[in-house]
């Protein structure tokens, strides 16, 4: 076991793991933050999707030692009240069914508008396709996407 002192959702955690742990078992059995969700576990599905910095990031294949000292964002983190512009875009789509992958698009979505604030529908579609949706909402993400991008403008 080793020490971690891990930013995470703007505060500093200490955490007491072994140093090849994935940050998703971090954050949903040391630290209770269970929005982030367990999906593929290799890193293709996106239910697992944390910003690391300001990218998306695999938490399900990202090892707690690689975190250094870049903060950790999550859902739970992503505004205090749910008040982020894809947040409130995805609640004016009614975007989720099941609603098990929601967190992870949410959290590709954020990512990618910051860095691409006006986007193509095709770069949407590109940046979204990393992430699997089992109920098919694509298009309504995609919709929602483009709503967030014009709200935040």
């Amino acid at each position: 076991m080793a020490s971690f002192n891990l930013k995470i959702n703007g505060t500093t955690q200490k955490v007491e793991a072994d140093p090849s742990t994935p940050m998703l078992w971090v954050l949903r059995d040391h630290l209770k933050l269970v929005g982030t969700k367990f999906g593929c576990g290799i890193a293709q599905c996106g239910a697992c999707t944390v910003h690391l910095g300001d990218n998306a990031v695999r938490s399900c294949q990202l090892p707690v030692s690689a975190v250094g000292e870049q903060p950790i964002t999550t859902i739970e983190g992503l505004s205090e009240n749910g008040d982020h512009p894809v947040q409130k875009a995805w609640l004016e789509v009614d975007v989720p069914q099941c609603g098990y992958c929601q967190a992870g698009q949410i959290m590709t979505a954020s990512a990618f508008l910051k860095s691409n604030p006006n986007p193509t529908d095709e770069e949407i579609s590109t940046a979204m396709n990393g992430n699997i949706c089992r109920c098919g909402t694509y298009t309504r993400i995609k919709k929602a996407v483009k709503l967030a991008a014009a709200d935040s403008e």
